[in-house]
C-alpha cells in the first residue's frame, strides 16, 4: 500500500479534515485526522493496518506482542497484531501516567514494538514507551499510521510508519493570520470528561 493509497483510505472514510483545530498535544493544525472514521469500518482498518504490519515485519522481523496506547491506538494496534500474529495489549493512565493494567504483562524476552495511530510531537507514543522500559522484554521499535511530523518526532527508537507528512502544527500564541481567523475546534479525545 503507497502513501497514497493509505491517504485514500483517510480522505474516503471523510477522516483527512481541514480548519481550525486544537490537537491532544494543545498544538494547532489547519489538519485533523481523524482516524476514527477511519476506524468505523472494519474492512477499511483491516487495509491499513496489514500494510502496517508488513512493514513492521519488514523493519523488525517477528514481533510477540503490540502495545499501544489508550484510547487512540487500541484500534491500530489490536488489527496490526492480529495480522502479526503477536498479541494485543494497551498502556493506560494512571494517576496521569500510561501503565499496563488489566493484569497486561510482557514476559522476558518478548519481541514489542508499539503502534501508535497518529504521531504528532509523539508525547504520547515517549510516555508509552518510558512505560513498557519498566518491564521485562525487548521493545524493538514503535510504528504509526500516519507521521504528521514530517520525520520531526524523536521517539528514542525507531519509527516505521505508512505514511509521512510535514503538517504544519502551531503553539496557541504563534498562529498565522489566516488560521487564527477560524474558530477553533478540539476534536481529539484527550481530556474528555465523563458527564
Amino acid at each position: 500500500m503507497t502513501q497514497n493509497d493509505v491517504l485514500e483510505e483517510f480522505r474516503s472514510a471523510g477522516a483527512l479534515l481541514e480548519g481550525h483545530f486544537v490537537l491532544s498535544s494543545g498544538l494547532h493544525s489547519p489538519v485533523f485526522l481523524q482516524k476514527m472514521f477511519v476506524f468505523q469500518d472494519p474492512a477499511r482498518t483491516e487495509r491499513v493496518c496489514r500494510a502496517l504490519a508488513q512493514k513492521i515485519t519488514e523493519a523488525f522481523g517477528t514481533v510477540d506482542y503490540v502495545v499501544s496506547p489508550a484510547v487512540g491506538g487500541i484500534v491500530p494496534g489490536y488489527e496490526t497484531a492480529r495480522h502479526l500474529g503477536a498479541k494485543a495489549i494497551f498502556v493506560e493512565r494512571e494517576n496521569g501516567v500510561f501503565a499496563l493494567r488489566r493484569g497486561f504483562t510482557i514476559p522476558e524476552g518478548a519481541r514489542v514494538v508499539m503502534v501508535e495511530d497518529i504521531v504528532t510531537t509523539g508525547l504520547s507514543s515517549r510516555e508509552c514507551l518510558t512505560s513498557l522500559r519498566e518491564h521485562p522484554g525487548t521493545i524493538l521499535g514503535a510504528a504509526c499510521l500516519i507521521d504528521r511530523s514530517g520525520g520531526k518526532a524523536d521517539l528514542g527508537v525507531p519509527l516505521v510508519s505508512l505514511v509521512q507528512l510535514d503538517i504544519p502544527a502551531y503553539a496557541p500564541d504563534q498562529l498565522p493570520p489566516d488560521l487564527a481567523a477560524l474558530p477553533a475546534v478540539k476534536p481529539g479525545s484527550r481530556d474528555l470528561k465523563s458527564k
